[in-house]
């Protein structure tokens, strides 16, 4: 890797070649589906929940419900999510945690992030002072469909989000110091791991990004970043091709590189080719009996779609659902403690008592493929996690501790479930709960784990052709 000060400029590059990736673009037939079976459908679910007639199965999902994507910036975005460049230490990448091999996540119930060693559930803590400091509090959440418009919130707490008051278009933990230039809130999701100690930037100390992040000054851990980027020749290139003010190396800032992250994740999470889409779009022996079945329950008498909601069954609000706590919080704390081992979710976002324990409502696309589960993973298998929602605070309390997926990591091992084993913290999230007990049979439950997985999208089973083999700045591109 170059570490000069180049300058690279449009006339350089006005003969390269430029970077080709094509998103991948659904053939979205939109026949309706067959009018008999799609109203005897409706008609059970208006039988078997009051709220079916408002709620609706959504109609199918098309090209439109995406913002549109350049194919030279995707694949900038695709090295750039896979190059350890862009963490404090050079030892970790977005991919580390949100990896085309594990579905998007890394398989894990909490990341093992700056530091460690290995991928997903072979992740280990690393070595002497180079170990991981702390796990990463909430479960590293998948990338599927993150490029659709109506996805307008990241994060489980929502502290992300498009705000058109603000001066950049969003609100964020960077409040004004936030950058300008930024075109989708996926990007400006992109921009924010770089910054936390336990995911890419490492300890103050260590390098000049944690530094700066510890100073409390997050434009210069950008500005640090970029410009490692923008002296490696083969980058400046694709950068001075694609976006029209870059002209040289040295234009180059780092919302060029979030909104190339952006547009990578939202052309490699698109999954809108299952075979609930390809029954939506009239091809009605898409699904299998039992999975219309447990659809028409997810509609109607369990009531999943109170929540789960619209095109990607997720209706973007936040709900407390009694999810077990795990791991080592967000440094909130329920009346009484002072340690700083709780997660509030919303509420710590808010400081609003109502919001606590409050946590974004996921899409269920590709949710089969996306566990562990919960805000925390605290599940390990999607019947277990489905069966808590069926009964929330008894789930709570009878939480079988075993089923989190957290690699041994020394000392920290000791703060996994320190909230679990305190009764009084336990009552705390259980009377926040929202989500009333559903009665299903075995039969019904089984009918509904069905249809999830007629969710998933078959193109995103395998996706390994999304990964470079090789990253301008010459590091490793795996772990």
């Amino acid at each position: 890797m170059s570490t000069t000060g180049i300058v690279t400029t449009k006339a350089h590059a006005a003969g390269a070649n430029k970077a080709a990736a094509t998103p991948r673009v659904q053939s979205n037939n939109t026949t309706a589906p067959d009018t008999d079976l799609v109203r005897r459908i409706v008609r059970s679910l208006e039988q078997t929940n009051p709220n079916a007639r408002s709620i609706g199965l959504p109609s199918p999902v098309t090209d439109a419900d995406f913002r549109p994507l350049d194919p030279a910036q995707v694949e900038l975005g695709k090295l750039l999510y896979h190059d350890k460049i862009l963490s404090g230490n050079y030892n970790i990448s977005c991919a580390t945690c949100h990896n085309m091999l594990t579905d998007t996540s890394d398989g894990l119930s909490l990341p093992l992030g700056e530091g460690g060693q290995g991928l997903g559930p072979a992740r280990e803590n690393g070595f002497d002072d180079d170990a991981v400091h702390e796990r990463v509090p909430r479960n590293a959440p998948h990338i599927f469909n993150l490029g659709a418009h109506e996805f307008t919130v990241m994060m489980h707490d929502g502290r992300i989000r498009v705000d058109p008051s603000k001066p950049s278009g969003f609100d964020t933990p960077a409040d004004e110091d936030f950058m300008g230039g930024i075109d989708s809130v996926v990007s400006a999701q992109a921009c924010f791991p770089v910054t936390s100690f336990a995911e890419m930037a490492g300890q103050p100390g260590e390098n000049n990004v944690a530094n700066s992040v510890f100073s409390n000054n997050l434009p210069r851990a950008w500005a640090i970043l970029a410009k490692r980027v923008a002296l490696v020749p083969e980058y400046a290139q694709m950068f001075i091709e694609i976006y029209d003010d870059v002209q040289t190396n040295n234009d180059i800032r780092y919302h060029h590189i979030a909104n190339a992250i952006g547009a990578y994740e939202s052309a490699v999470g698109r999954a809108d080719n299952a075979p609930f889409d390809r029954f939506m779009r009239g091809d009605t022996g898409a699904m299998s009996m039992n999975a219309v079945n447990g659809m028409i329950l997810f509609y109607g008498k369990a009531g999943c779609a109170e929540c789960h909601s619209g095109k990607f069954q997720t209706d973007h609000s936040f709900r407390a659902i009694a999810m077990p706590q795990i791991g080592p919080g967000k440094g909130q704390n329920q009346p009484g403690y002072i340690d700083g081992l709780d997660d509030l979710g919303l509420g710590g976002e808010t400081e609003i008592e109502e919001d606590n324990f409050k946590f974004r409502v996921p899409s269920l696309r590709n949710v089969a493929l996306t566990g562990p589960w919960g805000h925390d993973g605290a599940y390990a298998t999607l019947e277990g996690v489905v069966r808590h929602h069926l009964d929330p605070v008894n789930a709570l309390y009878n939480y079988d501790q075993s089923q989190a997926v957290l690699p041994d990591a020394g000392s920290l091992n000791t703060r996994d479930f320190l909230v679990m084993n305190t009764p009084d913290r336990v009552e705390g999230i259980a009377a926040a709960n929202e989500l009333a007990p559903v009665n299903l049979t075995e039969t019904e439950i089984d009918h509904l784990i069905e249809f999830m997985h007629a969710l998933t999208d078959t193109d995103s089973i395998d996706i390994r052709h999304a990964i470079p083999m090789r990253v301008p700045s010459g590091l490793p591109v795996f772990d």
